[in-house]
Order: structure tokens, then sequence, then C-alpha cells
């Protein structure tokens, strides 16, 4: 690590000064300055905003060629690739009005272009669209996205389902870097509060060329707030309340920039009793409380970027055993989880004139304990101390309730994303050579073990180009990635049951590749065409689990002689877009080798039902379709409407488990403002339809069909020169009595949550 960083130090010493500022103004098609535009530099991580007379200004500004976005509400956004050699630049800027998103550069993608200039389809979703869903947490916001689910234990624990895949199918990228917290648990969430999250970006499909093993099924790239304009400062805070839970997020958040030099920190706070059936029933124990802590330092030089970025994320969450006692309390119960999540995250770029590296280095340490109910041990543990001192009890039942977890796992990764951006072809082509790699300890301290220790190193290189012409672009890559896997041995005495945890020696390789096209057909419809392989290696939790996971409340058994998943899928997306109207529809087929899988056994151990882990070869199809209708001269309407499908089978014919019901989702909205007091104001109603799953897997049940209707209004209130951002949310409005399909409750028969109101406020000085 020393190494790298001083590496890293002499190569940013060594690079050439130079002196680049560009500047310029921004109007209308009117020729009306725009006040506000954000102008942003994604590469090197600086940006400003237009004054009262749309001019604006950024200095310091490496050689070479530039991309500089220019973005605003209500207008189409632009970028311009500027090329310096030691000299100032003025652009001015013409922006179309336009009444669909902001159209925004993807980072998920290695060549950071705008979403309609990429070859490969990525949905986005930014945080204040999530605020105004009333999501109570960050997982449940992005269900927004046609082809995202979760599987959800109440409000408190939700994993992402891209497209019917799920746990280490999926893999989350924060603050730039891979997130490792154990995600192959069902039973707990992603540790990641919305607080300081700009957007997320999903890919929905192998990304295994650019982010290795575990992007098998998709990606979730979260995307950190951006510091600060240019000599310039706030403070905002956020908040909103949730009538179900009795639950409140608040957050708080301050800016500084300079020329050089950019701060930012922010602090959470997140806590919700158990959540409320329709039946006006609180399902015991889905309580939970949720700390987070952000900090981020950039620096830039002429000729170089960096930036380090903090997150500690600590939450506490109830484990539910169904509905019992009726409590408004926010401290969760035995049995109990308690997640600590580290995450630091140094980012470097160094511009050579033509040519880029980008350095991303990162560290997470993951801390997760759970806490059974402790009657019976506590019983056992006053009879063998019965001639201890009185005056020790209270500290040793301190100590107890500190180091009592069950089952506690940390989990430290480092892991290295290294990638060069060659000089451009004079044919225009554009090309991204790069290695990454993930070093992995796992190490046991609780009383039982679900996994062993364990040491993981994954190294991988990859090369990817993109060409563009006059009105298309084709995209292609190659990936080759090896893993080393070592377990120890270990022999748990549990009551009258011994299990064994054999010790593993286990490499994986594999070699990916992708290839994209996108062109216009008939003149007006968008199209992509991408096939792409992807690859995961097993998890230690299928090569090994050996005992009962009182999450699930099943005994899991591994298999050591499992094979690396492979799949190959295809996706073909159409986009027709006018002024007034946008029609989409994505289709894909994936097929998977070696598909791992829990299966039921029948048996039962440790007063818990057997499932072992095995594997098939199956298939998954379906798509995503929809429009977007925007009347003239109705200019205040929105109609939005969207299909997603998925259906997932095994090779000899049985269903898949946990692939999300087929889904309808229409939205109502109008956009007004009222007078000078009330601007960008927004009034909605979305009926979401899910319809009733009966293509289930061998130890799922079926689940009925239901409509959801929820309703939402907001807007900025205007007072003289502060604006407060508002919005109130009804969901559920008609009280729905419901079971989601990829509820963990659903086989205790025990319903979603029922109405719930939701109020938020937000402002920034």
């Amino acid at each position: 690590m020393k190494t790298i960083l001083k590496a890293l130090f002499l190569l940013g010493c060594i690079t050439v000064s130079a002196q680049n500022n560009i500047s310029g103004t921004i109007t209308d098609a009117q020729k009306e300055p725009i006040v506000g535009v954000e102008v942003y530099t994604t590469e090197f991580h600086k940006g400003t905003v237009t004054d009262k007379n749309g001019k604006y200004s950024i200095k310091n500004l490496p050689n070479g060629k530039i991309k500089i976005s220019y973005s605003f509400i209500g207008f189409e956004t632009q970028t311009r690739i500027v090329e310096f050699n030691s000299e100032n630049k003025s652009v001015d800027i013409i922006l179309q009005e336009s009444v669909f998103t902001i159209d925004e550069v993807i980072i998920a993608t290695p060549f950071n272009k705008l979403q309609s200039e990429n070859v490969m389809k990525v949905e986005r979703l930014t945080a204040a669209a999530i605020k105004k869903t009333g999501a109570p947490t960050l997982m449940t916001g992005l269900e927004k996205i046609a082809g995202v689910s979760q599987i959800s234990t109440g409000t408190s624990i939700g994993k992402p389902v891209i497209r019917g895949l799920s746990g280490n199918r999926v893999l989350v990228y924060a603050q730039g870097v891979r997130l490792e917290n154990q995600q192959f648990g069902d039973e707990h969430g992603l540790g990641l509060n919305d607080g300081g999250v700009e957007s997320v970006e999903v890919i929905k499909g192998p990304a295994s060329l650019l982010y290795g093993s575990d992007a098998l099924g998709g990606v979730l790239y979260l995307n950190p707030e951006k510091f600060a304009p240019v000599n310039a400062s706030s403070i905002s805070l956020n908040q909103q309340f949730y009538s179900n839970t009795l639950g409140s997020n608040t957050s708080i958040g301050f800016k500084n920039s300079g020329e050089k030099w950019k701060f930012l920190g922010r602090l959470s706070s997140n806590f919700h009793s158990d959540y409320k059936t329709p039946n006006s029933l609180r399902v015991t124990n889905t309580r939970f409380k949720e700390e987070d802590f952000k900090l981020g330092i950039g620096y830039n030089s002429e000729n170089y970027s960096n930036e380090f970025r903090y997150n500690l994320n600590r939450s506490e969450l109830g484990i539910t055993e169904g509905i019992a006692a009726q409590t408004t309390s926010t401290i969760p119960a035995e049995p109990f989880q308690k997640i600590d999540n580290h995450i630091f995250s140094f980012h470097n770029h160094f511009f050579f004139g033509d040519s880029k590296l980008d350095v991303d280095l990162g560290y997470i340490f993951n801390d997760r304990q759970e806490f059974e109910d402790h009657d019976e041990h506590d019983k056992d543990h006053d009879e063998e101390h019965h001639d201890d001192d009185h005056d020790d009890d209270h500290d040793e039942d301190e100590e107890h309730h500190e180091e009592g977890a069950a089952l506690r796992l940390k989990l430290r990764t480092f892991n290295y994303n290294i990638k060069y951006n060659l000089p451009a072809f004079n044919n225009g082509i554009e090309s991204v050579l790069g290695v990454q790699g993930m070093f992995q300890k796992n190490k046991n301290f609780g009383e039982e073990l679900l996994i062993p220790n364990a040491e993981i190193n994954d190294i991988g290189v990859f090369y990817t180009i993109n060409k563009q012409y006059e009105n298309s672009s084709l995209q292609a890559g190659i990936r080759f990635d090896a893993r080393s896997l070592k377990t120890e041995k270990h022999i748990v005495v549990h009551e009258d049951e011994t299990h064994v945890f054999n010790p593993l020696d286990k490499n994986y390789t594999s070699f990916t590749a992708s290839l994209g096209y996108k062109f216009t057909l008939l003149d007006k419809i968008t199209t992509r065409i991408n096939t792409a392989s992807g690859f995961r290696a097993p998890n230690l939790a299928e090569l090994t689990s050996n005992g009962v996971h009182h999450g699930t409340n099943r005994f899991e058994v591994g298999n050591a002689n499992l094979d690396t998943e492979k799949n190959i899928q295809l996706d073909v997306s159409l986009e027709y877009k006018t002024k007034h109207i946008e029609v989409f529809g994505n289709g894909f087929y994936n097929h998977l080798n070696d598909y791992i899988y829990l299966s039921p056994t029948g048996m039962i151990e440790d007063e818990a039902p057997v499932f072992e882990y095995t594997q098939n070869d199956a298939k998954l199809y379906g798509g995503e379709f929809g429009f977007h209708l925007h009347p003239h001269p109705i200019d205040w309407l929105h109609l939005e409407s969207s299909f997603e499908m998925v259906i997932g089978k095994q090779q000899k014919g049985e269903y898949l488990p946990l692939i999300p019901a087929n889904t309808f989702k229409n939205t109502l909205r109008i956009e007004f403002d009222v007078k000078d007091w009330l601007k960008n104001a927004y009034s909605n109603l979305t009926v979401t339809s899910s319809l009733s799953q009966n293509n289930t897997g061998l130890f799922e049940t079926t689940t009925d069909a239901y409509n959801l209707v929820s309703l939402g209004f907001g807007g900025e209130i205007s007072l003289s020169e502060f604006t407060i951002n508002t919005s109130f949310s009804i969901n559920n409005l008609l009280d729905t009595k419901y079971i989601h399909h990829l509820s963990r409750l659903k086989s205790d028969g025990i319903l979603n949550a029922g109405r719930n109101f939701v109020f938020g406020v937000s402002f920034e000085i």
C-alpha cells in the first residue's frame, strides 16, 4: 500500500505544469442568459454555475482533451470536448428546452459519455427523485427503476434484484469502489444511507468486462454528491418523517471549495419503529436505527486531480420472528444485527495531454454481528457463576451484551482499479487498458460459525475500445480474471452436534467479452444491440456453509465442488423520442451455465430445515417496455407507463426461485408554478399493479396479484432569497392488504406495510 502511494506521489510531481482556463456565456434559444447552469468536468471533479448574466469560468485545467458538460433542469444537457494546450478557451453554449429527463454523463461505463451517446443502456435515478417516492431506505427507492426489485425483510432490509438475479450476482459500487459487506446473506441490506448520494446508475446485464466476478447479473453504481462549485460554500439540511413506522431520516451537510482544495462532510440519522400492516398490527422487531457519516476531500493541480472519501455506516436491525408484542420502540430487541461498515476510497487522475491514468484504491472494513435471544444462555451463565461477587454482576452483564454475539464476522477488503485511457487513434477510436484486483480476509469472532476464516485474492486485466461513427457507435472488449480462495479448518461443537468445516484451496479463472452496437433505425429509433458474457466464482457461503443461519432460519450445507457460474446475455433496446413522446422497449435473453441455488433436502437438523447448495443450467428472459407522453399544448401534463417481466427456468424445466412478479407502473404527473412563492411544483398519482406469481421455485409459495396507489406533491417555496424544497407522499393510499413475492416474511403470511404518510423538507444556505 505504501509503495503504491509513493508511486502516485512521484507521478503527480513529474506531470508537466499547464495553465488553462475556460469561460463563456450560456443562453437559451432566444439568446436570454440562463442563471444556475451547472458546468462540470467529470474527469477533473471540478465545476461551477452560471451567474445572473449566464457567464461561467473554470480555471487551472490540464493540457489535452477535457470533456465538459452543461446541464440545467428543463433543458437538454450538452457536452463539449475542449482541447487545451497552455491557453485559455472561450466556449458559448445555447441550451435547447427539453421536457424529458436531463441527459447526464454516465460514470459506470468506461468512456463517461452522455446516456444518449452510450452504446450500453444504463438507467439512472437521482437521489432527489428517490426522496420524492417517500422510500424509507435507498434500496426501496431504487424499485422505481423498471427491472429493479428487492428481496426484503420488512422496511429495513432489502437486497437488490436486477432482472431476476440477486445476491452475489449483483455488484454494488459506492464511492467508486467495490462494496464488500458479506453480501451473500439475504437477511441484511446494502448498509448504505441515501444521505450524500447524488445518483444511482444501474447496468442491467453482465458487466464482468468492467468489474470482474459478481457483476454477472448487473451493477448498482452509487455516485457520491459533488463538491461545491469553485469558490463557494453551502450548508444543507434534509429531513423526512414517516407515519407508518413513526420514523425519521435526518441529514445535514457542509461543503466548501476553493480553486484547488475542496471539502465536504455529512451526518445522517435514520430510525424507524416496527412497521404497521393494513391490519393495524405492527410486525415485531422490524425496527432499525442507522447512523451515517461521510467525508470528502479533493485536490486539483494543473495536471493532477485526486479525491479522498470516507463513509462510516453504523446500523442496528431487528430480526423479526413474527407478530408478537406491540410497541413503538426504535431500539431493536434480540435477535438483532449490529453492523459497522467503513469505506475508504482514494481516486487519482493523472493527465498527460492526449492520455489519462486513473488509479482508484479502496479499503472496506465490515464488522457484522448477530445477537440471539440469550434467556437460556443467561440462565446457564448465572448457574455457573453463582458464587461470583454481586458487585461485579452489572459489569459482567454489560460485557456479555457487548461480547455475546452468536455470529460475528469481520471482513477486510483492499481493492484497486487502474485504468489507462490511451491516446485516441486518428480514426477516432478510444480505448482503455485496465487492471483490477482485490485482497480480502474474513475472520470469525462469534460463538457460532456460518462460514470459515478465509482469504480471497482477485486479479483481472481488460481492454475495451469505442469507435464513434457519424450516426452510430461500436464498442467491444475482452478480459481475463483469476481468483484464489483459501479457507481454514474449523470444528464446531453445539450441544450434541459436531460440524466440521474442511479447509479449501481453490483457483478459478475466466475469460469474458462484450460487443455492442448503437445506431439509428428509420431516422427516429435509437437502437442498441449488446451481447456480453459474465462469470461469478462461488462465494464462501455456497462452498462451505455447515450450520443454522438464524437470520434465515435454515440449516445451510455448502458444496465444495461447485463450478464457476458463467453466462451470456443478449440485450436489444429500442427508443423512439420526439419533443412530446418517448417510447422504449428493452428485451433480453440470459443463458447461465452452472447456476447455483439452494435446494431443500426435506431433512431437519438442529431444529431447522436443511438446504444444500447445488447447480444447474438456467435461462432468464423478459424485458421492460413503456412510454412517456407529454401532450401538446398541455405542457403541464405527463403520463408515464411501464411494464416489466422476467421468466427464469432451470434447464430441466423447473422455475428459478426469487423471480419478481410481472409489474405495471402507471404515473400521472402535473407540473405547475403558483405565482412567485411556489416554483417547480408537482403532483403525481401512481398505480402499481403486480400480477400474480405462479411460476415459483421448489421451496416457494405463489403470490396473489394486487394494486397499490400512491399520491405525491411538492415544490420549491420561495421566501425572499431563501428556497425550501418540500415533498409529501402517501404510499399505499388505500391501505391495501398485500404480500410482495420477494418478501422473506411471505412464508409466514405476514403482510407488507400499510398506508404511510411521508413528509420531507430540505434547504440549502
